[in-house]
């Protein structure tokens, strides 16, 4: 085996399947235990809420702590593999975030029902609010999100409107 396999980090794989992300399938090996569609499903769903909590460039501790959370809930994951499946999609959004964030999106839109594309488009902005407030950044980021997820403008305005105590900006306008 490789040192590269070993760190998650081997580019290619010979049991992979065409259009996986590689960050997917890094998440998705540690997650053995589930029938493989639904790892493959929560590493994308973990990779994508870390995607939105990193677009900042840094992940805070109670981004952290609401993805745990989101990915235990929605994952039936017990703590400490909820954390692990977190912490592994953090680290893959830093090392290639750049270049696996729409493959990876891609990959859930894919597999994902529309209510399943609309639950993530929601945990994405718990994740960015967690601090208890949606930067312009962080809300740009998501609509890029939701774009490639398929929502329209007027679909993405509904969900963000659950948020909008939240957004910075509509806060800066208040006197």
């Amino acid at each position: 085996m490789s040192i590269l396999r070993l760190l998650g980090l081997e580019r290619k794989s010979q049991d992979s399947a065409p259009g996986d992300a590689d960050a997917v399938r890094a998440i998705a090996r540690r997650l053995e235990a589930l029938p493989p569609e639904r790892a493959r499903y929560l590493a994308a769903f973990a990779y994508i809420l870390g995607r939105a909590a990193h677009c900042d460039l840094e992940t805070s501790a109670a981004e952290t702590r609401a993805m745990e959370a989101i990915v235990q809930r929605h994952g039936g994951l017990p703590e400490d593999q909820a954390a692990l499946v977190v912490e592994i999609a953090k680290s893959q959004n830093r090392l290639f975030g750049g270049t696996e964030n729409f493959l990876v999106t891609r990959e859930f839109r894919a597999v994902a029902t529309d209510a399943e594309r609309r639950e993530l488009l929601d945990c994405c902005f718990a994740v960015t609010a967690a601090d208890d407030s949606i930067s312009a950044a962080e809300d740009h980021h998501v609509r890029r999100i939701a774009d490639e997820l398929g929502f329209s403008l007027a679909e993405f305005v509904a969900a963000r409107q659950a948020w909008s105590g939240k957004r910075q900006v509509l806060r800066d306008l208040k006197p």
